[in-house]
């Protein structure tokens, strides 16, 4: 569909009652949360909307670093509900998703009922921080325009961040990395630039301002998500905090099964 001027790759799943936006990380598309879905406990009750974020999988690569920030991409998702006719859902994000899910929660609340956000932050508390992340991020961009994605992609596979997928049957790790490779250098070097943790406002503030249901998901084996998530839940008055056994960063790459029944339930109560 085209939204605000680009095509963008939307993909509904069922045809329940209740719409559950769920948002990928970077190097993701919407696809990422097929398995999540799939065997999701009573998910004739939904109707789940999946959107290949800027940059990503099958939606358009704008040229401009500058049409990819936070609070573009917010408007778009805004837009994306509004052709769809969807005027209240559950949003869920992941890592770069998460970000995106907390900002869009924050500016329109009264659409969101529920947030489900997995390895996922408010962004860096310290302006020195966030410069230091912006020019990683930059370096990072370049890398990626000026080696290609199979040589970043390569990188990205082997970063500390997800070497619990190790452990995972080797014909998911290859769909895993076929999927990253589907991207293209310019539209994830942009992602970076406008959207890169680095350049994203930090939320921390704002989050205690949050008061529909909030569930804060993070694997055992990513520590710093962990704790992450941890300091998030004492901020936001009507949060819950769980940390999944037997998973790293992607939790719903590693453990579907499991982590779709927490969160069917968690959109049931």
């Amino acid at each position: 569909m085209e939204v605000n001027g680009i095509p963008y790759h939307v993909n509904t799943v069922g045809d329940g009652a209740h719409h559950l936006l769920l948002l990928h990380g970077f190097t993701g598309c919407g696809a990422n949360f097929t398995e999540l879905i799939k065997d999701f406990p009573e998910k004739e009750n939904f109707t789940f909307i999946l959107v290949d974020l800027l940059g990503h999988g099958q939606t358009s690569t704008p040229l401009h670093a500058d049409r990819y920030q936070m609070k573009e991409t917010v408007a778009d998702l805004y837009t994306i509900l509004e052709i769809l006719n969807v005027e209240k859902c559950s949003l869920f994000g992941y890592s770069m998703g998460g970000r995106v899910a907390l900002s869009f929660a924050l500016q329109y609340p009264e659409i969101v009922q529920r947030l489900i956000l997995e390895s996922a932050s408010p962004g860096l508390k310290k302006e020195s921080d966030r410069h230091s992340r912006q020019k990683a991020d930059e370096q990072l961009a370049q890398f990626i325009l000026k080696k290609g994605i199979g040589e970043f992609v390569d990188y990205w596979t082997e970063i500390p961040l997800f070497q619990s997928q190790k452990t995972l049957a080797a014909e998911k790790q290859q769909k895993i990395y076929q999927q990253r490779l589907n991207n293209t250098p310019l539209g994830l070097a942009n992602s970076l630039k406008g959207i890169g943790t680095g350049v994203q406002p930090s939320y921390w503030e704002k989050i205690s301002m949050l008061t529909m249901p909030v569930l804060l998901a993070a694997g055992e084996g990513d520590a710093k998500f962990v704790q992450i998530a941890q300091e998030m839940s004492k901020k936001i008055e009507n949060a819950r905090f769980i940390k999944i056994n037997d998973a790293g960063h992607a939790i719903h790459v590693e453990q579907p099964r499991k982590f779709g029944k927490i969160v069917s339930e968690f959109l049931s109560n």
